[in-house]
């Protein structure tokens, strides 16, 4: 239908000639607009000054801040000595904060073997000498044994994380970089009880996680996007700035909220004396955030929502008579000095070996889980200088697995269902 409106003066023949024109532009108008929304949306996507990638947010020891300034006969050799010293140091650190005094100097070897990254926080090279701040990240298993570290931990489900940032009254939260976002995109979240997911805000990030999806309740919607980044739920950490006058002091009233329902569990305010303030503020509120956070989860208020689970585990007493008897069973927990005997022949022994430094670790393991019909092996009980456990997966029995280790060198001895390896 059209409602184009002419003139009473016009002519029967200039007006049908205007509406069939009229209806050409009208069309002409909306194919523009079409054009003009989906620039617009691809803009929204792929414009990339926006984003920032989060740090390495695995279960790791981190070791940050070490300044380190050596030489060397090149560029290289000096970066070397650099990185070397920047173990030893790290290992010092974190050996302090664990237990408060200094501890045993470890080999280069060893730290060789335990660490897993080397985090570059600032660095110069010159043709001879290396000055750099660094960080150590250290294998949370290998570094926890030799630290004393052990037992099992308290750790949530997956956390979608959707860092609100609002200043002047306009909530964001991808839409432009701010310090509320680096903040937690830099956040060592591997030693927090916390499992984070974190976003780089590029791609689709700014159009499925934003402020408005915050404040909707709907279910379905929201789990088509924890489905998306592999979460069971959301949390929301609202950080709102206020300015006193230009380059004057600054408050920030935080929020921890979680769930879809955007529940508060605490808030708090923090203030600094000028903009400059703002990113050491931010990075503070970060952790005090993840406290919150981990407070909550102990307290056992971060249950995740019922409706936002999309799969119902399966139960073995749910599962009929004829899958239970045949084909692979279930995997369950057992103890590892008690052999099991799951599907298909493959049982768990306990390995006894000795284990006089990490390194002969390392190579016993890499030794044992070579061996054929070996689907895993792994220390469950370590002790340096002494005797370690090892939980063996094999696919045969012990006398099998036996005569398995005597072919790949070991001298092996049987008791008590348990086996003791040695070279």
């Amino acid at each position: 239908m059209n409602s184009a409106v002419f003139p009473r003066s016009a002519s029967p023949i200039f007006r049908e000639a205007m509406a069939r024109h009229g209806a050409r532009w009208t069309a002409l108008a909306a194919l523009l607009f079409a054009i003009l929304l989906v620039g617009v949306v691809e803009g929204q996507i792929a414009r990339g000054d926006r984003g920032i990638t989060p740090i390495n947010s695995s279960g790791d020891y981190l070791a940050s801040g070490i300044r380190i300034d050596v030489t060397g006969d090149n560029a290289d050799d000096a970066r070397e000595k650099g990185w070397r010293e920047a173990q030893r140091k790290g290992w010092a650190q974190l050996y302090r904060r664990v237990h408060g005094s200094d501890g045993p100097a470890l080999s280069d070897s060893v730290l060789d073997g335990i660490v897993t990254a080397i985090v570059t926080e600032h660095e110069q090279i010159g043709p001879r000498r290396y000055v750099a701040t660094l960080g150590v990240q250290f294998d949370r298993v290998r570094a926890g044994q030799i630290l004393g570290v052990s037992g099992r931990t308290l750790r949530s489900p997956p956390l979608l994380v959707i860092p609100v940032y609002s200043i002047d009254g306009i909530p964001q939260v991808f839409e432009q970089r701010s310090e509320w976002q680096r903040a937690w995109a830099e956040y060592n979240t591997g030693q927090s009880a916390i499992d984070y997911v974190r976003t780089a805000g590029t791609g689709a990030d700014t159009l499925l996680l934003n402020a408005g999806q915050t404040g909707r309740r709907g279910r379905v919607w929201w789990r088509v996007i924890l489905d998306q980044y592999g979460a069971a739920d959301v949390l929301m950490p609202v950080a709102r700035i206020e300015y006193a006058y230009p380059g004057g002091p600054i408050t920030g009233r935080f929020s921890a909220r979680f769930g879809p329902d955007n529940k508060l569990i605490s808030s708090f305010t923090m203030t600094g004396p000028s903009p400059a303030a703002l990113p050491d503020m931010m990075e503070k509120a970060v952790a005090r955030m993840d406290a919150i956070y981990t407070d909550a989860l102990t307290a056992g208020i971060l249950k995740t929502d019922a409706y936002l689970v999309l799969e119902k585990p399966v139960e073995v007493e749910d599962l009929p008579e004829e899958v239970n008897g045949d084909g692979d069973e279930l995997p369950v927990e057992t103890d590892a000095s008690v052999p099991v005997a799951p599907a298909n022949g493959v049982q768990s022994f306990t390995v006894q070996y000795s284990s006089p430094d990490v390194e002969s670790v390392t190579a016993t393991e890499r030794a044992v889980a070579g061996v054929a019909g070996v689907q895993s092996a792994s220390t469950t009980s370590l002790a340096l200088g002494g005797t370690s456990v090892m939980r063996v997966t094999f696919r045969g029995d012990i006398n099998a697995l036996r005569a398995a280790l005597a072919a790949r060198g070991f001298t092996v001895q049987e008791g008590g269902g348990q086996l003791r390896i040695s070279r």
